[in-house]
């Protein structure tokens, strides 16, 4: 009696093991996905959403979701009902020990294909982008590409899905497992460009005159504005490695270099490097440093003084045509300024920028201009004190 109730319950285990195993649902051996969305949005995480049929019957059903070998973040996953959402009901998750798996329990009415939206977040699948900007022999527009590149270490295969950055048109890609796709989403011609030259006081030799190499160049960028006017301006572009190259006129390019751009905002405008220039030369000398306002203790030991500095650079440019300095200036601490012969903004406390357009040189010599910077430092410490010129001029990075 004992060994045929036995049997029957053996039997009965049997069929709960398969009537279970036909439920468990794996993420790796699911039916066809009916829609499945990668979304790119968030440099720091991957949101995938795929929409899946589930064959539910009246009462109570448990789905086991399981992703062994994909990296999946256990807590972000999320289910939702879509064709009967008030008579489809998720009542409870469990997670089975020591398992990547979760099983979910639902209640449903009666019986359905019930189509649901899963979403989680995935780890190991990213994306980079990149751009090549072409621009014209005048240096006055530029042909501006813009790829994705779209890499899954996920352990997942996607064979189609819907992908989503925060700008540009969604596309239908397939991806899988360890797979490297490059895709042109962003297509912009003739977009305006400024050539800029740059002068960072904390990073340049203020006289090249009084060094043994005075070749010293002025690197050269061409700013883009993100705007509707240069053909941009919808969303913000994110960061990413630049290629440029400019039309020789002979139906071919030269390669101009490589740079790096951070992330642009729309209305913002981004600076890519090309080169130095030798062509616009910057003589800067502090013409004026003394003291005044001294304040001493009682041992008449000094505690704190102000300062009077005068700054001035001689700009002058041997172009042909006419060009843009950005000059930027650094004035520690606290500071005040007296006089100041051109216009300048605040980029933060201590660094003063400067947009000076010169024009081209005449027969007479190079075109010239000059900046005057009059102001007072307050409340210093004697001791060591950071000085403009006491800024060692940086290595320009080639890029």
């Amino acid at each position: 009696m004992n060994g045929k109730r036995n049997k029957i319950l053996a039997m009965v285990l049997a069929l709960v093991v398969v009537t279970i195993a036909e439920a468990r649902i794996k993420l790796v051996a699911l039916p066809e996905r009916v829609a499945t969305v990668i979304r790119l949005d968030n440099p720091q995480a991957t949101l995938i959403e795929e929409e899946r049929a589930l064959t539910l019957q009246k009462g109570l059903n448990k789905v086991d979701f399981s992703w062994k070998g994909v990296s999946i973040d256990a807590d972000s996953i999320r289910l939702r009902t879509l064709d009967h959402p008030d008579k489809v009901t998720l009542l409870n998750v469990s997670y089975p020990p020591n398992e990547a798996a979760l099983v979910w329990e639902i209640s449903s009415d009666s019986d359905y294909v019930e189509t649901v939206r899963i979403s989680y977040l995935l780890s190991n699948i990213d994306r980079l982008i990149t751009y090549k900007a072409v621009a014209d022999k005048a240096e006055t527009v530029v042909d501006l590409k813009s790829y994705l590149v779209l890499r899954n270490f996920s352990g997942e295969d996607f064979d189609q899905a819907r992908v989503l950055l925060d700008y540009g048109e969604a596309f239908e890609q397939g991806i899988d497992h360890e797979e490297t796709k490059q895709m042109l989403f962003l297509k912009a011609p003739k977009v305006p460009i400024t050539k800029i030259w740059t002068f960072d006081a904390a990073k340049l030799p203020w006289d090249p005159e009084q060094l043994e190499n005075r070749n010293v160049g002025i690197p050269v960028s061409y700013r883009i504005v993100n705007e509707a006017k240069s053909g941009l301006g919808q969303f913000a572009l994110w960061g990413g490695k630049a290629r440029l190259f400019q039309d020789d006129g002979h139906d071919s390019t030269i390669f101009l270099g490589e740079d790096v751009t951070a992330l642009v905002p729309v209305g913002e405008k981004t600076e890519l490097y090309i080169g130095d220039s030798r062509d616009i030369v910057v003589t800067q000398r502090k013409m004026k440093d003394t003291r005044i306002n001294v304040r001493k203790n009682n041992k008449e030991q000094v505690v704190l003084y102000d300062t009077d500095e005068i700054i001035t650079a001689k700009i002058e440019n041997f172009k042909d045509g006419s060009a843009v300095l950005t000059m930027i200036q650094h004035i520690p601490g606290q500071w005040d300024m007296e006089k100041c012969n051109m216009k300048y903004k605040k980029k933060d406390a201590g660094t003063l920028e400067f947009e000076i357009e010169l024009p081209g040189r005449t027969e007479a010599g190079p075109a010239t201009k000059e900046l005057t910077m009059h102001y007072h430092r307050r409340n210093i410490r004697p001791g060591v004190i950071i000085r403009p010129e006491s800024i060692r001029p940086q290595p320009l990075m080639r890029r």
